[in-house]
């Protein structure tokens, strides 16, 4: 229990595996299952997702510390707990997690037809992973939920998606497993010398210099390749081009997140001197990944691997701001996350949306869409100009306060995250303009449909964000103010000590 007596954040992780059983117990006719499932599943999710608004609504945004802790022996001769918390840099992210699932699986209801049951358990268990590691407070704990993502999504690429499924899958999972492993040894160290996995005591743990390189590259390894940073990007092209829909869009919009989450919850705080030393190293990769991989997506010819692409360039400005180790690029890192994460969700609906109706992802197969569908045309532009950073739309103030932070560091790497700005305005108006605009050529271009209500009750809540973001983004900058706040305060004293020490 929590200090209020009520468990939330367990209930907030396990209540989608509650219904992932029930769905398991379904029996009867295969067509009368696979609905169940479906109405199961949403219901679930909007359950999960109803309590976690109660989590941000009795979330104290001036307290800087982790706030509805929940701790229950586990091997307590180990030093290993079930330690449950979240603070500032982890709340929203619980609260993005539990509002894309309900969306994905409102984006699957026609789309998946085969092993629906099977499909809609694996979505509900991928959100108690995700939630469970927004909120572990142990280490052993956090690995477990860590690692316990890639098996749904294993599943969910490799049995639902496209022609190459089976080869993209296996090398989503092997890339992200590998790094995994070194940060399980390093893991395994930090429990040999402090004798505790417990996340906020091994804040408090003094780590020597020499020892903080190696675990900082351990963790590396396994947080570089979930960012994706260039040049262990590779899988994400493959992954997301042969995953359905919702799976890019959980992919996109949540799991590339634990990268940059992990940097921001260890590397920092646990490992300053090793994170102020590799800080150049890492702008050297943001920026060549923000460049790189936007004149790559200027190349695409698929609309999911341009989209792709794009999500390592604006990850790209993600670890550039995280490492420029002050308030505002820690503040843009943070909200970019979640801008990304709905604007490229967004996206990868939007392609889902034309995907359903013609079966082909090819850039050069459309045309004049914006002619037959307007509606869907209006939605797909508010995403795409939110994607290239529009004033006033949700990727705006993300990018502006990591330009200006990385200005205070080095007037070149700002240039270096400004640039990517521009190439993204690029590829965007680009890929919009030969979808939407243009004269319709195919005949079967002539008959589409505009979007259904259910297409419209997607899109709505991510429609209404992206502009709440851009209006209003104190609303969501001042939830991590006073844990970033802390944050830099602490690495700040760590590295004073350090020098010193040194003196």
């Amino acid at each position: 229990m929590n200090a209020a007596g009520f468990p939330l954040l367990s209930l907030l992780t396990f209540l989608p595996l509650a219904g992932a059983v029930v769905i398991l117990t379904l029996r009867g006719e295969e067509k009368v299952v696979a609905e169940n499932a479906r109405w199961a599943a949403l219901w679930t999710s909007l359950i999960v997702f109803a309590l976690s608004l109660i989590l941000w609504f009795q979330f104290d945004k001036v307290d800087p510390g982790f706030q509805f802790v929940e701790r229950l022996d586990w091997m307590s001769d180990f030093g290993i707990t079930y330690h449950m918390g979240v603070d500032g840099i982890s709340v929203l992210f619980v609260l993005l997690s539990t509002l894309l699932t309900p969306i994905c699986i409102l984006a699957s209801w026609e789309a998946i037809q085969s092993r629906v049951r099977e499909y809609m358990v694996a979505f509900l268990v991928l959100e108690t992973m995700m939630v469970g590691m927004f909120c572990a407070l142990d280490f052993i704990v956090f690995y477990v939920f860590f690692e316990g993502v890639l098996i749904p999504m294993f599943l969910i690429i490799g049995v639902w998606g496209g022609r190459r499924r089976v080869y993209a899958s296996f090398k989503f999972f092997l890339y992200t497993l590998l790094g995994s492993v070194l940060m399980l040894l390093a893991i395994l160290l930090l429990w040999y010398r402090a004798g505790t996995t417990d996340i906020p005591t091994l804040f408090q743990h003094a780590i020597p210099p020499a020892l903080q390189t190696w675990i900082f590259l351990a963790f590396f390894a396994s947080f570089a390749v979930k960012v994706p940073m260039w040049p262990l990007h590779t899988w994400l092209p493959d992954a997301h081009v042969e995953a359905p829909t919702a799976g890019s869009v959980i992919l996109a919009g949540v799991l590339l997140k634990m990268g940059g989450y992990g940097f921001l919850r260890f590397s920092l705080p646990m490992l300053p001197q090793a994170s102020a030393d590799f800080a150049p190293f890492i702008y050297a990769l943001s920026i060549v990944a923000v460049v790189y991989t936007s004149l790559v997506a200027l190349a695409q010819e698929d609309m999911k691997k341009l989209i792709a692409y794009s999500s390592v360039a604006h990850m790209g400005i993600v670890t550039l701001g995280i490492f420029t180790f002050n308030a505002q690029g820690l503040s843009g890192a943070l909200f970019q996350m979640l801008s990304h994460g709905i604007v490229s969700g967004a996206l990868f609906l939007c392609v889902g949306v034309l995907y359903d109706r013609i079966h082909s992802r090819e850039i050069a197969r459309y045309g004049g869409v914006a002619k037959v569908m307007p509606a869907y045309a209006a939605i797909f532009m508010l995403f795409t100009m939110a994607s290239v950073a529009l004033p006033g739309l949700a990727g705006f103030p993300g990018e502006l306060l990591v330009i200006v932070a990385a200005w205070k560091v080095n007037p070149w790497v700002a240039f270096g995250a400004a640039l990517g700005m521009i190439l993204g305005a690029a590829y965007m108006l680009y890929l919009y303009k030969r979808v939407a605009f243009g004269r319709i050529t195919r005949d079967d271009l002539r008959g589409l449909l505009d979007m259904s209500a259910r297409e419209h009750l997607v899109f709505a809540p991510l429609v209404i964000l992206t502009v709440w973001m851009g209006v209003a983004p104190q609303s969501f900058l001042s939830f991590f103010e006073a844990s970033v706040n802390a944050l830099v305060a602490r690495h700040e004293a760590a590295l004073g000590a350090a020098r010193l020490a040194g003196m």
